[in-house]
């Protein structure tokens, strides 16, 4: 099983990924191949970019791209009225999408792992009302996607 720390650099290496295949059009395949061979587990330009779970990074970059249609309408209906998804900054998005699909998709993963592990990736990228606005969304989809899970949790820590 891999490492803890390793499934939260697959997880950035997902978004960082994702966002790149937002701007520039690369296919999943392309992007995979990059980011394997080139960024993973390797210093770029002064920046260490750590190893990482290769299976789960795959797993959340090929689920995105598969379940994209369906990721994309959840959020939609988590975001406030009047701001679709299309209208987020495409480093939010990818993050939203990485974590939406990781909710809806990747079921053994607990959602407040999830949900975490996305807002500290958010904390990576900036420092205002983003990560706020990550959790909010991610914890508003959980409620629709796993309902009472996070409830759950807070019950059985209530009672300690």
């Amino acid at each position: 099983m891999a490492k803890p720390a390793e499934r939260s650099a697959a997880r950035l290496a997902a978004v960082q990924a994702l966002y790149q295949m937002d701007l520039s059009g690369k296919t999943v395949v392309d992007a995979l191949a990059e980011f394997e061979a080139f960024w993973i587990g390797r210093e770029v330009e002064g920046v260490e970019f750590k190893p990482s779970d290769i299976e789960f990074f795959r797993n959340v970059i090929s689920g995105v791209v598969q379940n994209q249609r369906a990721i994309d309408v959840k959020i939609d209906k988590a975001l406030a009225e009047g701001w679709p998804l299309r209208r987020v900054e495409a480093v939010l998005r990818a993050i939203l999408r990485a974590g939406g699909y990781e909710l809806m998709f990747r079921k053994d993963v607990p959602a407040r792992v999830v949900i975490t592990e996305y807002v500290d990736v958010t904390h990576g990228f900036y420092g205002e009302d983003e990560p706020g606005l990550v959790n909010a969304v991610l914890d508003t989809l959980t409620r629709d996607v796993r309902p009472g899970e996070l409830e759950k949790k807070a019950a059985g820590q209530a009672k300690r």
